[in-house]
């Protein structure tokens, strides 16, 4: 049945670096024409037609000599140009594959867009643009210079890939799964067009943290106890490859999330090994099996043992360890009896490599015969394929001294990576020096059972292979010592994350925190111990206070939140009122901000936190304290509170010798007296943000909760508006969400976008204030911002509302008020009852309107003060006159609090509102010189911003004013606003 794709005229087939214009007869490698004859040309456009079927070489040859008969030479000759200019076959690229007695079938992705010249055209907005990943980028481990046996599996999986999206590779451990995901992960990815992320599983020690492991290798910051609506978000409309290796010991995690991502995210392609299937919906699954190994027969030469795979691994393994290493017709019976009995298996056959210095060839085969024989035979009759590895492991164990075996086993309490410092601080104890801990990991490295970091870097890591280190625990539990080598290991990370925090607070050049990331997976499995029954609840304290920093920088705030609650839960009597309760209580509040909300347990948090610092004379952790304080009275609408924050915070920088400090509390209050509405003084502290912090090693943004710099900026930006400066605003506006973009913090570019938003809206600029509005929706729904998401909502009925589509507006805003309400953000009640009074009014529901507004007022009283507080009375001033039954001189008194309230705060933006509103109620009252002289006098003091909403508005108003009453035909519509 023939179900070739129809093309379209404005169609593009992209595969690979290709291009291909169907009904223009082009194509393009990059933006480069590539020549290609007119046959092949035709030969290709059918396949590409009909991509992923067999297409006959009946129809090829009627598509290419349409009324001519040729012989299938004339094809074979056309497909082998074809396939050079395609470079099919280089680099492990398949596009064109030959299935005998059949055709042929075009076997690479096909993504089918617009025309190139459209495509072209398209400029991502920079305020809409993603701050995440680039699309074509690429994170996968460096391939094998030289992989043996497995070209076959890489093509025959890169296809299934290609047409079925999700595979499996299973095979029992050892066996070469990694290796092979990384070679087919290359070869897919050189003609995938697009990124493909490599996630390693084996480190995870708990189920529950697949999720967060997966976003983070993605790059995608969580911020919620919940890392999956963000991950989902994430690759919902991506073009992905999601590798994820070693699923095993968290199958059941990876299963469920796997099949998720098949289901949902339609465009995500993912490749998994594993000992054992999914057992998931769309899961295609690749049997691994073992190398092929040499037959038992006489007369085995080396040159045709060198034919099978297995004997290629073992000779190149051998050569590497041993230079003058060659396989002589003598050995290559015995080295293939080796590869027999360890049926193929990679891992496997480098342990047995690794004896071959200590027995040479015939002797390991011995030892294979006299010490793994019974064993294998049990493996074969009664145990399960795990059980393969584990009896190998046991043979190679048992070939250990017993200085070996105790080492081995100390050091399996690592997980990934560690150093030599490392492994004699865990694994020197008793009898066992230093010095033999050294030369026992050598012999481990060189015996297989341990692998070295690359030569030449600075300071080699080692690594316990994941097989082996899960062997070696169960090992050391029998022996005895796990709770004494899991606590030295656990005070060793601890002591390690506090050197590197104090390298960090000390000196700027110095990032001690960037080495500790790598050790993500040993502070978990520490932190899962010492909060175990058989751990030392006086070094889980000590370990979560040095491990915070770590979680803050990776922005991973819902680990931090939970381990700070449980070591304050478990802080001893003597560590009350210490410097660790002090580090405790305020990573805890930080943390606990953006992922519980402000509920009181968080600001009783920060507060203890804050008394402690100042009776430990901490100035440093007092200003971190009072930033995050500050954050916590202003989202919940007590700018008073936030002010009287901000200069204590004055008054403690004041005390350093730092301008960083100085400038930190120079923002803090720049917003609180933004908020409250001194315009002139905000100005003043906000300018010092337009200028680059020096850099300090004691305040770093990203643990003080967020970046009070780009905070004070985006207020900075408002107050310029506020001042009578809409186009310096928009400049600013503009450059906050630009340097927020650069910041990558997920809660700093909220920030920057609520703020700046009422920019371009109060500017008139729809455009913008939607596609900023709808950036924020999108990226709080990305990283699990749950408040900032109902704001953007909120913000978004705001609009609607202005554009005229007051029924979608209301409904919009009347949500966001009850999620406000939920979430406790009372800061921005205000801002929204006043837009929904707006929208009832437009709706006619005058009664409701009113209800609002004076909700509005009652939350400004409530909070004492606020900036919107002009605008709020001119709403209500405005709602009066325009109401049945206005009252016009309630509605005037109502306006001149408006104006002289907006002249208090320096808020010249306010004033030509108000002025407006005034101008209209005064000109129906047949006052029309007034209310042109009360408009004009404002109007005249604005030297910028005549292309905006307002004063566009206002300029039309005083033209009308100035012509004779009988003259105006449209009045009533020239004074609305806005």
């Amino acid at each position: 049945m023939n179900r070739s794709h129809e093309v379209r005229d404005d169609e593009v087939s992209s595969f690979g670096p290709f291009r291909l214009l169907s009904a223009e007869r082009l194509l393009y490698q990059g933006d480069v024409p590539l020549r290609l004859g007119s046959r092949a040309l035709d030969i290709l456009i059918l396949l590409v037609e009909r991509a992923g079927e067999v297409v006959s070489k009946r129809d090829l040859m009627a598509r290419a000599w349409p009324n001519l008969v040729v012989d299938e030479c004339s094809l074979r000759v056309q497909l082998v140009s074809l396939r050079k200019a395609l470079g099919d076959g280089q680099a492990g690229a398949r596009y064109v594959t030959n299935v005998p007695g059949r055709g042929y079938c075009f076997v690479a992705p096909v993504s089918r867009t617009a025309s190139l010249g459209p495509l072209r055209a398209i400029k991502e907005q920079p305020i809409a643009g993603s701050n995440l990943v680039s699309d074509h980028v690429s994170r996968l481990p460096a391939p094998l210079t030289r992989m043996v046996g497995r070209e076959d599996a890489v093509r025959t999986i890169s296809s299934q890939l290609a047409g079925q999206r999700f595979v499996s590779i299973v095979g029992p451990g050892g066996i070469g799964k990694t290796t092979v995901a990384v070679s087919v992960s290359h070869a897919f990815v050189a003609e995938f067009g697009g990124p493909a992320y490599f996630v390693d599983l084996g480190a995870l020690t708990a189920p529950e943290l697949v999720p967060a492991t997966i976003a983070s290798a993605l790059g995608v910051v969580v911020q919620s106890a919940n890392p999956l609506p963000s991950l989902m978000a994430f690759l919902q409309d991506r073009r992905t490859l999601l590798v994820l290796d070693c699923c095993e010991h968290v199958v059941e995690a990876t299963a469920t999330l796997a099949e998720r991502i098949f289901r949902d995210a339609s465009q995500v392609h993912i490749l998994a090994t594993s000992r054992e299937k999914l057992r998931v919906e769309g899961e295609h699954v690749h049997r691994l099996m073992p190398l092929e190994s040499p037959p038992d027969e006489e007369g085995l030469t080396a040159a045709k043992a060198l034919t099978y795979p297995a004997t290629q691994l073992f000779v190149e393994r051998a050569a590497a360890a041993d230079n003058g290493f060659e396989l002589s017709d003598a050995d290559a019976p015995i080295v293939a009896e080796i590869c027999r009995k360890l049926d193929g298996i990679a891992l496997a056959i480098e342990l047995a490599v690794g004896r071959i210095d200590a027995y040479g060839i015939r002797g390991t085969a011995e030892v294979l015969n006299d010490r793994f024989g019974l064993l294998w035979q049990g493996r074969r009759t009664a145990l399960p394929r795990h059980q393969t590895l584990h009896a190998m492991l046991d043979w190679s164990y048992r070939l250990l001294t017993a200085f070996e075996q105790t080492i081995l086993c100390r050091l399996s309490l690592f997980v990934g990576t560690f150093s030599l410092d490392a492994a004699r601080a865990i694994a020197a104890e008793g009898d066992v020096d230093e010095a033999g801990v050294v030369d026992a990991v050598g012999s481990l490295v060189a015996k297989s059972l341990a692998s070295a970091g690359k030569a030449g870097d600075a300071t080699t890591n080692y690594r316990l292979l994941d097989t082996t280190r899960a062997y070696a625990t169960e090992k050391l539990v029998e022996s005895g010592e796990m709770a004494a080598t899991a606590r030295r290991h656990a005070i060793y990370f601890c002591e390690f994350l506090e050197l590197a925090n104090a390298a960090d607070s000390t000196d700027h050049k110095t990032h001690g925190l960037a080495k500790s990331i790598e050790q993500l997976g040993n502070v978990r499995a520490a932190l899962d111990w010492t909060f175990s029954d058989r751990g030392d609840p006086s070094v889980a304290t000590a370990l979560v206070a040095a491990s915070v920093p770590l979680f803050l920088e990776l922005s991973l705030l819902s680990e931090c939140q939970r381990w700070t609650e449980h070591a304050l839960a478990a802080i001893d009597c003597a560590s009350r009122g210490s410097r660790r309760e002090m580090e405790l209580q305020a990573s805890f509040g930080l943390s606990s901000m953006f992922t519980t909300g402000n509920c009181e347990e968080v600001h009783c948090a920060l507060t203890r936190g804050l008394e402690l610092a100042e009776s430990l004379d901490e100035p440093y952790h007092q200003l971190k304290l009072l930033g995050g304080i500050s954050v916590f009275l202003t989202l919940s609408g007590d700018f008073t509170g936030a002010l009287k924050h901000a200069r204590q915070s004055e008054v403690v920088a004041k005390t350093l010798a730092d301008p960083a400090a100085t400038a930190l509390a120079n923002w803090l209050l720049g917003v609180a007296h933004h908020l409250i509405g001194n315009q002139a003084s905000a100005r003043r502290h906000c300018e010092t943000a337009m200028v680059r912090a020096v850099v300090s090693p004691r305040i770093n943004m990203i643990q003080f909760g967020c970046d009070h710099r780009i905070r004070a900026q985006a207020c900075l930006a408002r107050t310029l508006w506020l001042q009578g400066c809409p186009d310096q605003a928009a400049r600013v506006a503009r450059q906050t969400i630009h340097e927020a973009d650069e910041f990558k913090h997920p809660v700093t570019l909220c920030i920057a976008l609520v703020v700046s938003s009422s920019v371009f809206i109060w500017s008139g600029d729809w455009t913008t204030a939607e596609a900023i509005i709808e950036r924020l929706v999108a990226h709080a729904a990305r990283h699990s911002l749950e408040p900032y998401q109902a704001l953007g909502l909120g913000f978004k009925g705001k609009l609607l509302t202005k554009r005229g589509d007051a029924q979608r507006g209301v409904q919009l805003l009347g949500d966001c008020r009850d999620e406000v309400r939920a979430t406790r953000y009372y800061m921005l009640a205000p801002i929204f009852a006043s837009a929904l009074a707006e929208g009832l009014a437009a709706l006619g529901q005058f009664k409701e309107a009113l209800a609002a507004i004076d909700h509005a007022l009652a939350s400004v009283a409530e909070s004492g003060g606020s900036n919107r507080m002009p605008e709020i009375l001119r709403i209500k001033g405005h709602l009066l006159a325009s109401a049945p039954r206005s009252d016009s001189s309630e509605a005037k008194e109502w306006l001149l609090r408006s104006l002289e309230l907006a002249r208090q705060q320096s808020a010249l933006g306010w004033e030509l509102r108000t002025a407006m509103t005034l101008a209209r109620l005064l000109s129906d009252q047949g006052h029309r010189m007034e209310a042109h002289d009360t408009l004009a006098g404002i109007y005249g003091r604005f030297t910028e911003g005549f292309d905006t909403s307002d004063l566009k508005t206002a300029k039309r108003l005083l033209d009308d004013l100035s012509r004779p009453p009988d003259s105006d035909e449209s009045g009533r519509e020239l004074f609305s606003i806005e």
